[in-house]
């Protein structure tokens, strides 16, 4: 007996030896070979580290050092300077799960590629990592890495899990394109819903603060967002640079606060922009809003030939429509000011209060062209309640048939410029008027216009104008139906014979001043408002009593040659 027992207790020495011996070797270069070789060569993943280190103060924990680790035929999914392994009573039961795991001074990458991972842990830990994630919805780069996703549970597609609890900074990160420093994080995964509840951010030479949740159709709701002095440049338009929020299924906007911020892209800008937006949701396209307001107003808005100083901007959304309570900008050395209201039933804008002052305003080259051009779809509709315009400088440098008013003064009521998409006066009445004012080079003195519109008819009642000797003086209609049948009587009392020759009248067989008389009818196509096909009567006398009367067809004069004047008879 006394034999056994000694047996017995040399067997237990002998095995405690060589599970010291085992133990000791395992935390040598040789001992970290063997285990890595043998993973590498019986499963699907390679694995190297240089030694293995425990420690008796810390029992439960495994600490590797140097680790790489990765899928074969794949780019490593980890590179680690160590990885300690927390271990726990579940080991014994799912030797894969660890308590936690910690990975300090290296790179993680995580992929639908590298899911789903072999082993799951209570808490992952980054300390001073890299963190990439690509090929997935939230493309992102991020350095110096600190934090933690518990429980961690990667499966195939969700290399984070479907559910998580995350907190992590970073010193630096790029998330779709978008870079960003000195990033806080912390929210949850939930089958798919991302909920951030901090969000903060420096980005832009500004800062982001917010809160927001993405769900899984991939359509935002965006609680609160704070931007603190941005400072961004874009290669993209203005419309490429808002596109992304059209791709989304939906984005809805609880809060968004925007101070001192400066954006530029190629063809546009805005300089210190304050903005307040809430209550407004973006989806298809459109938008919904049940009590949504904006407040805006910023330096200088530049929008390709479009500056604007001093923009002020406040409106109200609802289901019907937009509030505009107020806009206020100064234009082309001019102020515009204006309220009203866009509606949704027919995408019409009616200014309740339009008034221009001191503009100096050269109209685009192609304004023609533009005039043409129908409107986009949401504004199928323009109406101006009131106008008023004082002190204005208009100025067309069509080198064709340039022209100019001076201190051009007007008023208007309930004007319809726009019905169905088309540029035009379809409604509503206007009195205009200038101090001066040059026509292809032509000056006149003191011109006004009065214009009655209605469904039918445009009604000039009133067009005059002074020339350097006498007045020129004029009534025209011009139908709204689309033949556009034009009819014009002019009346010029003591004025030059040529002034008509520089605005497209061949030159009259007649000089000097006298008095001229024009009567004529005609049709404006709809392609070409601006070329008329005329017919009618001119007729006019000098001061000398010469007389010449002319027919014209088709845009053209055709003249007949004066009679001679009937001799005198001699005195007796």
């Amino acid at each position: 007996m006394k034999f056994i027992g000694k047996l017995v207790l040399w067997l237990l020495i002998a095995l405690l030896v060589v599970i010291l011996a085992f133990y000791f070797l395992l935390q040598t270069q040789w001992g970290a070979r063997q285990v890595s070789g043998w993973i590498t060569d019986h499963t699907r993943y390679h694995l190297s580290f240089d030694a293995i280190d425990h420690r008796f103060s810390s029992p439960a924990h495994i600490l590797l050092k140097n680790v790489t680790f990765g899928r074969d035929d794949k780019p490593a999914t980890l590179v680690a300077r160590t990885v300690d392994i927390g271990l726990s009573s579940r080991q014994l039961t799912d030797p894969l799960h660890a308590d936690t795991i910690l990975l300090q001074d290296g790179t993680l990458n995580l992929s639908p590629s590298t899911a789903p991972l072999p082993f799951e842990a209570d808490r992952l830990q980054l300390s001073n990592m890299a963190f990439n994630s690509p090929q997935t919805d939230w493309d992102l780069s991020a350095q110096r890495v600190t934090g933690g996703v518990s429980p961690w549970l990667p499966e195939a597609g969700n290399v984070l899990g479907k559910k998580a609890a995350i907190q992590m900074s970073a010193g630096s990160m790029t998330l779709n394109g978008v870079p960003a420093s000195n990033v806080l994080i912390q929210g949850a995964i939930d089958h798919g819903v991302v909920t951030l509840d901090t969000l903060g951010a420096d980005m832009a030479r500004g800062s982001l603060t917010g809160k927001a949740r993405r769900e899984a159709d991939g359509s935002w709701v965006i609680d609160n967002l704070r931007l603190d002095e941005i400072r961004l440049q874009s290669d993209k338009s203005l419309t490429d640079f808002f596109a992304p929020l059209t791709t989304v299924p939906s984005l809805q906007i609880g809060r968004i606060d925007v101070t001192d911020a400066r954006l530029q892209g190629p063809d546009w800008a805005v300089t210190d922009l304050d903005m307040s937006l809430r209550n407004l949701t973006l989806s298809n396209g459109g938008w919904q809003s049940q009590d949504g307001k904006l407040s805006m107003n910023a330096s200088e808005f530049i929008w390709g030939s479009i500056h604007l100083f001093d923009p002020i901007l406040n409106g109200e959304f609802s289901p019907q429509g937009i509030a505009l309570r107020q806009f206020t900008s100064r234009w082309e050395g001019g102020l515009l000011r204006t309220s009203g209201n866009w509606l949704r039933s027919d995408n019409g804008l009616v200014l309740d209060d339009v008034a221009i002052a001191g503009l100096e305003y050269t109209l685009p080259k192609n304004w023609k062209q533009l005039w043409m051009k129908p409107m986009p779809s949401w504004l199928s509709n323009l109406t101006l309640k009131k106008l008023s315009a004082s002190r204005n400088l208009v100025i067309d440098i069509d080198p064709a048939f340039p022209w100019q008013i001076t201190s051009l003064d007007g008023y208007g009521s309930n004007l319809q410029l726009l019905k169905d998409r088309q540029w035009g006066v379809w409604n509503g009445n206007a009195t205009l008027n200038g101090a001066l004012a040059t026509f292809n080079r032509v000056d006149v003195r003191r011109p006004s216009m009065t214009l009655t519109a209605n469904a039918s008819t445009v009604n000039i009642s009133e067009l005059s104008a002074f020339t350097e000797k006498g007045i020129l003086e004029a009534t025209a209609t011009v139908s709204q139906l689309p033949q556009r049948q034009v009819n014009v009587s002019l009346n010029g009392r003591g004025v030059p014979l040529n002034v008509l020759q520089p605005w497209g009248w061949p030159a009259l067989p007649i000089t000097g001043d006298g008095n001229l008389q024009l009567t004529a009818s005609g049709s404006v196509q709809a392609t070409a408002p601006l070329k008329p096909t005329v017919s009618g009567q001119l007729s006019a006398e000098n001061m000398n009593h010469q007389k010449v009367s002319q027919a014209m067809h088709g845009g053209e004069i055709t003249t007949a040659a004066p009679q001679p004047a009937p001799e005198t008879p001699a005195t007796p």
